[in-house]
């Protein structure tokens, strides 16, 4: 294995690096590490900070399907940094440049991306934090939602990702109808240009009032972005008669039931906006660091909590438990 994927264990190299690793559920820990060091085609990174993800509960939390310990640095795939070393093949980017890449062992001082997989952060962003494979996928999520100016859009669940796609679908001229079940998070929308917000309690409630803010027809666009069953029944009673549902929450305890006699007889589009073509998530990226330079979005109000590597159990249980004003983790390196 290169240092890059190696897992914990006997350490016996001067070229080392501090990494974080899950070494059993819900324990994780940070320890020395080889450093690695990149193929032809590949960029080393001097890893700043890299975000934590929602999808990666589940691996820190512990499941069946799951063997520990896990590889040093991983799951970290927000990671952001300088270039530190290029492979003999590299010519897109140049050492000290800093950048944001899709790489998945950032929870470390050094990670590896593909030459292909990294993207210059722009110089209007030099002192900004930059979690940016999230940011990419907001991105993406907008591209497959297909906002025009005049659309109603509903979002359910205002966390990080909920809270950009707020910003961006009132960008792209949409009345926005945010709905969360943190009082927090609804102030947060309505700072990100959310026009009404909406308490997400009892589902019949929610249903009146979003019918009541459309003239009981429904959105032209809902965009669940929860990851449970509720919501997702939620959003598909918001969308009204040939519109379109949007899955942006990540589904991962389990098969979903759905309404099938509500979407066949409206006539919903479905469209699940997660990617797995890297070329489209390293686009995705492209666009949001040129959307953050030019002024569309700042994700900075939502970057709320820091932790070093040696907190990563902390910052994993913050993205679990949501405590009051709570929107997204760093992990600093």
């Amino acid at each position: 294995m290169t240092a890059a994927t190696s897992t914990p264990g006997e350490i016996a190299s001067t070229t080392t690096m501090r990494a974080a690793a899950i070494v059993r559920a819900q324990n994780a820990r940070a320890s020395t590490a080889l450093r690695p060091d990149p193929a032809p085609n590949e960029v080393r990174i001097k890893i700043e900070g890299c975000g934590v993800c929602a999808s990666s509960i589940p691996v820190w939390e512990g499941r069946d399907w799951f063997t520990y310990p896990r590889e040093y640095g991983a799951p970290g795939h927000e990671g952001w940094g300088v270039v530190d070393a290029v492979g003999s093949n590299v010519t897109s980017v140049c050492v000290g440049e800093r950048v944001a890449a899709l790489s998945y062992h950032a929870f470390a001082e050094y990670d590896i991306a593909p030459a292909e997989a990294v993207v210059r952060i722009p110089d209007a962003l030099a002192t900004s934090e930059v979690p940016a494979e999230p940011l990419g996928c907001a991105m993406n999520i907008l591209a497959r939602s297909e906002i025009v100016p005049g659309h109603t859009v509903a979002i359910v669940g205002i966390g990080f990702l909920g809270a950009l796609l707020t910003r961006l679908a009132t960008h792209a001229g949409a009345r926005v109808i945010a709905i969360s079940r943190r009082p927090f998070a609804l102030d947060v929308a309505r700072s990100f240009g959310a026009d009404a917000q909406v308490a997400m309690d009892d589902h019949q409630i929610v249903i009146d009032r979003v019918k009541a803010l459309t003239g009981g027809e429904g959105c032209d666009r809902v965009i669940e972005a929860v990851g449970m069953q509720w919501p997702l029944d939620l959003a598909g009673e918001l969308t009204r008669e040939r519109g379109r549902l949007i899955i942006a929450g990540f589904h991962q305890d389990g098969p979903r039931v759905v309404n099938m006699f509500l979407w066949n007889w409206r006539g919903l589009d479905v469209v699940n906006a997660h990617e797995r073509d890297a070329r489209v998530y390293v686009e995705g990226i492209r666009q949001a660091l040129n959307a953050m330079a030019s002024g569309v979005f700042d994700p900075a109000p939502l970057l709320t909590h820091r932790y070093s590597l040696d907190e990563l159990d902390a910052a994993f249980a913050a993205t679990r438990d949501r405590p009051d004003g709570f929107m997204k983790a760093l992990v600093m390196a």
